[in-house]
């Protein structure tokens, strides 16, 4: 059984694609959220191995929803996704508890690398 990854993006093509990259390469993605709350929501609904992401996000960032998954579950592993530029933003996500990032746009290898980091 693949790893159950949950996917957090405002953009519907940018979760799709995560989403394509991770299945192909063998990961379960078990639910999608588009803002902080539903990312925070379906966590603990579901308990995901992995979270992919996004910093910005509406009602609330992808920073704070770290925090606050984190809060809940310390040994969680999560992923950012940023796009170029927001490197502060990075910084302040690891912080938070994120374990490592990957930039917009993606290149499937990259994104795989750093989940198979994260994931150990």
């Amino acid at each position: 059984m693949g790893h159950r990854v949950l996917v957090c993006d405002d953009a519907i093509f940018m979760r799709t694609m995560i989403s394509d990259i991770l299945t192909s390469a063998g990961y379960d993605v078990v639910g999608e959220a588009e803002t902080g709350v539903q990312a925070i929501e379906r966590y603990r609904d579901l308990r995901p191995d992995l979270v992919t992401m996004d910093i910005v996000m509406p009602d609330m960032g992808g920073i704070d929803a770290v925090r606050e998954i984190v809060k809940d579950d310390p040994n969680a592993k999560i992923l950012m996704c940023s796009a170029m530029g927001q490197q502060a933003l990075v910084v302040e996500a690891i912080q938070a508890g994120a374990k490592d990032f990957v930039v917009k746009p993606f290149q499937p290898s990259r994104v795989l690398e750093a989940v198979q980091r994260v994931l150990g």
